[in-house]
């Protein structure tokens, strides 16, 4: 199952190195010994990478609020002299606010960040390259394809349906197992979902059903249309579908898969349903951003970010983590891996502005006030 995932994966987050496939070869044996004189001076570099164990830095996050105190709980019991200061928002208001920051960046690190915001971070130019230590544990699927990696993933996150089957009892509707079913008229005003332009599980689920329908036609949007008149509400966080289910807020949450196991762990009365059509997904990541000085304390962090110890912090989390070793799914009733979908990265991150857009033309007359 692996080997099917990484494949896709390869394909998808690594088209942009195929462009040169054509080249003659006295072009290909002289990119070739320029990479490996690059790449010589990029060690050479990194030797002289000055590393702090002490000092402040600036952490831009969308990792949850209960996630956060707990990981840094852990780095601080190792590192007690580097002070974290951290600004948590969703991923939307992440990624706006470091372009919004581009000229003047007010962060050392984005840690726990969508890929698909990273890329199109890297392509404005924000992110500086590093790699981290242990770095060759990280699968190359899971990192940006830079000689010098720019973003290093940590986990990943998939659409799930966070399902009150109480309330699903009272509305008179016995299964919900794919998108259609969504659309059942019974279900009217008791959706929520997350903001696209806010919430990175938003988005990847907006992606999804735009790639699943047909990236190059109006299916997808004519899907979404539909959907909505189902919607009661669009929040601003990915998880809090999952837990306005769990209360009885609403019957179905669109939110991800840890979100609702979580809940129902909690003893609420939910199921968590993987679309049979697949769910979109996207994978939490970590950068250094590109200023004049780099704070020598930044390297350190990055570097405890994937550590072993810090995945397994994730792992509990989020089963699927980016080193070889992906461990247990707990909570999940089959192959979490199974249930992704050929998502192309690349696609996303260079349509993202237009899919926003047309979402907030659309639907954002639904969306919860900030």
């Amino acid at each position: 199952m692996k080997r099917k995932l990484l494949a896709f994966l390869m394909t998808m987050m690594t088209v942009s190195a195929l462009g040169g496939c054509g080249a003659e070869a006295g072009d290909t044996k002289a990119q070739e010994e320029k990479s490996q004189n690059t790449s010589t001076e990029e060690m050479n570099a990194e030797k002289k990478i000055e590393k702090a164990q002490e000092g402040e830095i600036t952490v831009y996050t969308a990792l949850e609020d209960e996630q956060v105190t707990e990981y840094l709980a852990k780095f601080n019991e190792e590192y007690p002299d580097i002070q974290v200061n951290v600004v948590r928002e969703s991923t939307g208001i992440i990624t706006a606010k470091l372009i919004a920051e581009k000229d003047n960046p007010q962060a050392d690190i984005v840690w726990g960040t969508a890929a698909s915001s990273m890329m199109v971070l890297d392509d404005m130019g924000c992110l500086k390259p590093y790699e981290p230590e242990g770095c060759d544990r990280i699968l190359p699927q899971f990192k940006s394809d830079k000689e010098v990696p720019t973003w290093v993933g940590i986990d990943a996150w998939e659409t799930a349906f966070v399902v009150n089957t109480e309330e699903l009892e009272k509305l008179g509707v016995e299964k919900i197992s794919s998108y259609e079913d969504l659309l059942n008229p019974k279900l009217k005003g008791h959706i929520v979902m997350s903001n696209p332009n806010s919430s990175g599980t938003g988005f990847l689920t907006v992606s999804a059903l735009l790639q699943l329908y047909g990236k190059d036609t109006e299916e997808g949007w004519n899907y979404m249309d539909k959907l909505n008149e189902n919607v009661s509400q669009y929040v601003h966080s990915g998880s809090k579908p999952a837990k306005m289910a769990a209360s009885g807020e609403c019957a179905v949450g669109i939110s991800f898969g840890y979100a609702g196991i979580s809940q129902r762990e909690k003893g609420a009365p939910v199921e968590v349903v993987f679309p049979e059509e697949g769910s979109g997904w996207d994978l939490e990541s970590n950068a250094l951003m590109e200023k004049e000085e780099i704070n020598p304390a930044a390297y350190t962090f990055l570097d405890w970010a994937i550590s072993d110890e810090a995945m397994d912090l994730y792992r509990v989390n989020y089963p699927i983590v980016t080193v070889e070793n992906t461990g247990e799914y707990e909570g999940y009733d089959s192959n979490p891996l199974d249930q992704l979908i050929e998502n192309d990265f690349s696609w996303a991150a260079e349509n993202r502005e237009d899919i926003l857009n047309t979402w907030m033309e659309k639907y954002d007359s639904k969306s919860e006030a900030k």
